[in-house]
C-alpha cells in the first residue's frame, strides 16, 4: 500500500507546442544577439562575442555606477571639462548647477556626452577616476568582452564591447528603478521645464519595450540594445554596426518580434484533465488524480515539453477530496517549467468490514476455481 510508482509521458506537440519554429530574420548588423528570460537560451547570434566600438550603449555603465555614488537630488556644478564634450549634449556652460537627476535625464534620454561626463566627474572627482571604476563595475558583472575608456562612448582606442556583454548589461542597468524609468521614455522634462526626445525611435512603435539605449559613432556605426516583455516571455536584443539608422531600427524591432515569437502561451497543468488513475483495492474503481488548478506558462515553439507523473502504485483508503496523492513536473530539457501537486478528485471511503468480508470471500473462492481448473 505505501509502494510508488512513476509514469514519465511526452507531451503531445500540438497541444504545448506551436506548428512551425520562428526563423532567425536577416538583419544587416554586424554583431547581434537575441537572448530569452523565459529559459536563457540565446535564440539566435552572429559575432555576438568580437569586441566592437558600442558608442552611447556606454552611457548605461556610466549611469549605474554613477547612482552608486550620488543621490538624484544632489546638485552638481558643470565643470569645463564636461562644457567642452562636442556631439549630442545639453549645451551645459561650465559653472552652472543642475541636478544629478537632469544629468540622468540627459544622459539617457537625448544621450548627451556632456551630462554623462559631468555625471562621471561629480561622481569620482575625475574622468580617469570614473572610468576605471567603469571597468571595475565591467569584471564584476563578468563582461570580459569589455572595456571603457570614457563615460559618454565616443570614438577612441580600446573602447569597446560586445553583443552579449552589452545584453547582459542592460538588464542589469534595469534592475535599477531609476535607469527603467529613463531607458524607455520617448521624451521627459528637466526640471529647468526643457523638454528633451529620445534618440530611440522604437520606444514607441515596437510592444512591450522596457528599456533601450542606442549609440552612433562613426566607427562604432549604429548600434541598440533593448530589453521587451510580452506576458511572460522577457527578450534581449542587442545589434552593432549596423549601416544606417533606419537599418539598425529595422534589425533590432525584427529580431525582437522574432524573440517573442518562439514562446506562445501554453496550458502546461489542466485542471480538467485526469493525470492519473490510482487502484484503492478492495474491489473498487481506481481513483482518479487531478491537478487543484491550471497553469500557464510560455513554451518554447521549436519544441516539445515533457511531463513526469509520480503518484502511489496503490492508494490507501479513506481518502479524502483534494488529498495530496502526487506530484506533476513539467520540464523544458534540464529546466523544470512548473511543479504541481496532484489530488483525489473525490473523496473514497474506506470499506466496512462486511465490505471487505464478501470481497475476500469472492477472491478466496475465485482462487480455489482456478486451483482445481
Amino acid at each position: 500500500m505505501k509502494r510508488w510508482g512513476l509514469l514519465a509521458v511526452a507531451l503531445a506537440a500540438l497541444a504545448l507546442c506551436g506548428a512551425a519554429e520562428a526563423s532567425a530574420p536577416s538583419v544587416l548588423a554586424r554583431a547581434y544577439i537575441v537572448q530569452s528570460s523565459v529559459d536563457g537560451r540565446t535564440l539566435a547570434a552572429r559575432d555576438a562575442d568580437t569586441p566592437r566600438p558600442m558608442a552611447s550603449i556606454t552611457k548605461l555603465m556610466t549611469v549605474l555606477v554613477a547612482l552608486e555614488r550620488l543621490k538624484l537630488d544632489d546638485v552638481v556644478t558643470v565643470s569645463p571639462v564636461a562644457a567642452r564634450v562636442g556631439e549630442s549634449t545639453l549645451d551645459l556652460e561650465a559653472g552652472e548647477t543642475l541636478t544629478v537627476r537632469d544629468l540622468v535625464i540627459g544622459a539617457l534620454v537625448p544621450s548627451a556626452n556632456d551630462a554623462a561626463t559631468e555625471l562621471a566627474i561629480a561622481a569620482a572627482g575625475s574622468v580617469p577616476r570614473f572610468v576605471a571604476a567603469m571597468n571595475s563595475k565591467a569584471r564584476a558583472l563578468g563582461l570580459t568582452g569589455t572595456h571603457y575608456e570614457n563615460p559618454h562612448g565616443l570614438d577612441q582606442p580600446g573602447h569597446h564591447s560586445t553583443a552579449r556583454d552589452i545584453a547582459t548589461l542592460l538588464r542589469v542597468a534595469l534592475r535599477n528603478p531609476v535607469i527603467r524609468r529613463y531607458a524607455a521614455l520617448p521624451r521627459a522634462t528637466l526640471s529647468s521645464g526643457r523638454v528633451v526626445e529620445s534618440t530611440d525611435n522604437l520606444i514607441a512603435t515596437v510592444p512591450g519595450i522596457v528599456g533601450a539605449k542606442t549609440g552612433h559613432t562613426d566607427l562604432a556605426g549604429w548600434a541598440q540594445v533593448a530589453f521587451a516583455r510580452v506576458g511572460r516571455v522577457g527578450i534581449t536584443a542587442a545589434v552593432l554596426g549596423d549601416p544606417s539608422e533606419a537599418a539598425r531600427d529595422a534589425d533590432l524591432a525584427a529580431l525582437l518580434r522574432f524573440g517573442l515569437a518562439s514562446y506562445r502561451p501554453s496550458r502546461v497543468v489542466d485542471a480538467n484533465r485526469t493525470y492519473a488513475s490510482i487502484p484503492v483495492g478492495w474491489g473498487e474503481t481506481p481513483l482518479r488524480v487531478v491537478a487543484p488548478r491550471a497553469i500557464v506558462r510560455p513554451a518554447p515553439v521549436d519544441r516539445p515539453l515533457v511531463e513526469r507523473v509520480v503518484v502511489p502504485a496503490v492508494a490507501a483508503l479513506p481518502v479524502r477530496a483534494g488529498q495530496r496523492l502526487g506530484t506533476l513536473v513539467v520540464q523544458d530539457g534540464g529546466r523544470v517549467v512548473v511543479r504541481s501537486p496532484l489530488v483525489a478528485a473525490a473523496a473514497r471511503s474506506e470499506p466496512g468490514a462486511l465490505a471487505k468480508a464478501d470481497w475476500l470471500a469472492g477472491r478466496t473462492l475465485h482462487h480455489l476455481v482456478g486451483l482445481v481448473s
